[in-house]
């Protein structure tokens, strides 16, 4: 069966994984048992789903499959402890679970998912340490993935999700309902990891983007679900809105291709209006509390996008400040980045490039600090830098669609660079007549 055919298993599986393995975490209550027993579910679902097509409910068998391989592990490897026959292995299981996940759902967190994020989401951890290890068991993302999102490489991300691993495991965490100021402190983290998960997948290329799509629902879903439990913390109605107003414009951002459509370039009627509506809603509500955080600030300026009708109706003197607003609460290089867009539409490219050049060492290895700077400089008549620009950031490209973007911008230069004859042809044409 080829792998166009069995695509639909990876889908069904990244989209099912934070339910099975948060449900597993709360069976075995340890980390690395939940990831191999959801992995090794994965494994069977690969060699069975082909042939049986998929099931009812592919989280459900993931979860089942999963504990049951768990238990037969533990009875292979505990042989002096001998273990019922599976049935009853599972019935002593929810028997022993039972009053726990009624205490749990009586406190309203009745959804596994959630309780894995405030596990991952340790107090003890850093906080990069808590993002990243939420990222690898409740999303399956790869090393390679959340190290691209942290912009550290690889190995630094192994060691920073082994760590975090370790540091889970030595403190014993109890599966038990944190409280209301345990919540509290854990509650930038979580937020944070899901506005990563939520980026994940609407940063995926054209020919991915619907594999990746899963993980963009399912941070929505998270982000209501969370906007549920806390329900006056207007950070978490700022998160909402932005993934909300965000992901409205999904179907307008690639062609049928699979190319990237910028923003300006958009069909805007094929904005979900709805999508926006709530969007728009939730952070005209949380600017009201005037306690403005990084996610209120982000959703305001998505907001502005989105309330304009044409990109030439589009704020960007609005934008520039609410940029400049974010760079003081979240300092950051990609933050003052995409600030220099707004500065290019307010007071031209050359104010905006002023802006970037002092990020050059910090975002030397980022893609998009090249594709900006190089747009910047064709806008200046610059064409010979902003092709050094171009080719360094198509050999940083994470995705086809970004590559095949900047090589539109290449093959505009190189057309623009042939001299051309008295009858707009090449001047090579115009000798061979």
């Amino acid at each position: 069966m080829s792998e166009a055919d069995t695509g639909w298993i990876e889908t069904a599986l990244t989209s099912a994984r934070p339910q099975a393995v948060g449900a597993l975490l709360r069976y075995f209550r340890d980390l690395d048992t939940a990831e191999e027993a959801f992995q090794n579910a994965c494994l069977r679902a690969l060699k069975t789903w082909p042939q049986n097509g998929p099931p009812r409910d592919p989280a459900a068998w993931l979860i089942m499959v999963g504990r049951n391989v768990a238990i037969d592990e533990v009875r292979r490897t505990r042989k002096q402890q001998p273990l019922p026959e599976d049935d009853q292995a599972i019935s002593d299981l929810d028997d022993a679970e039972g009053a726990l996940a009624e205490r749990l759902d009586g406190s309203h967190y009745r959804d596994d998912i959630l309780r894995l994020m405030f596990i991952c989401c340790h107090p003890q951890l850093p906080a990069t340490q808590q993002i990243a290890l939420a990222l690898r068991i409740v999303s399956g993302l790869t090393v390679k993935q959340i190290a691209r999102a942290f912009l550290v490489s690889d190995a630094a991300m192994e060691q920073r999700i082994t760590r975090a691993k370790a540091k889970v495991a030595e403190a014993g965490t109890p599966f038990e309902t944190p409280g209301a100021i345990e919540r509290s402190e854990r509650l930038a983290g979580v937020a944070a990891m899901i506005y990563l998960i939520f980026n994940e997948g609407y940063s995926a290329s054209g020919d991915t983007a619907e594999i990746r799509k899963p993980l963009c629902e399912e941070a929505i879903r998270l982000a209501r679900l969370l906007l549920r439990l806390f329900q006056g913390e207007p950070e978490i109605m700022g998160l909402t809105a932005l993934i909300l107003l965000q992901h409205a414009r999904s179907a307008a951002r690639f062609a049928k291709d699979g190319s990237l459509i910028l923003l300006d370039d958009q069909d805007r009627s094929l904005w979900n209006r709805t999508m926006i509506a709530e969007g728009l809603a939730l952070i005209d509500k949380a600017m009201r509390h005037r306690h403005s955080g990084p996610y209120q600030i982000q959703a305001a300026i998505a907001a502005l996008h989105a309330r304009a009708a044409t990109p030439e109706e589009t704020d960007w003197t609005q934008i520039d400040l609410l940029y400049g607003a974010l760079e003081v609460v979240q300092p950051s290089p990609v933050v003052t980045l995409n600030r220099a867009v707004a500065v290019s539409k307010v007071r031209g490219p050359q104010a905006a490039l002023d802006l970037i050049e002092p990020l050059a060492p910090k975002l030397a290895n980022y893609f998009h600090f090249y594709g900006v700077r190089g747009a910047f400089l064709m806008q200046l008549g610059r064409n010979d830098e902003a092709r050094i620009a171009f080719d360094r950031a198509i050999a940083l490209a994470n995705t086809s669609a970004e590559a095949a973007h900047i090589r539109m911008h290449i093959d505009r230069l190189i057309r623009d660079s042939q001299p051309k004859g008295a009858n707009g042809g090449a001047r090579q044409g115009a000798k061979a007549k």
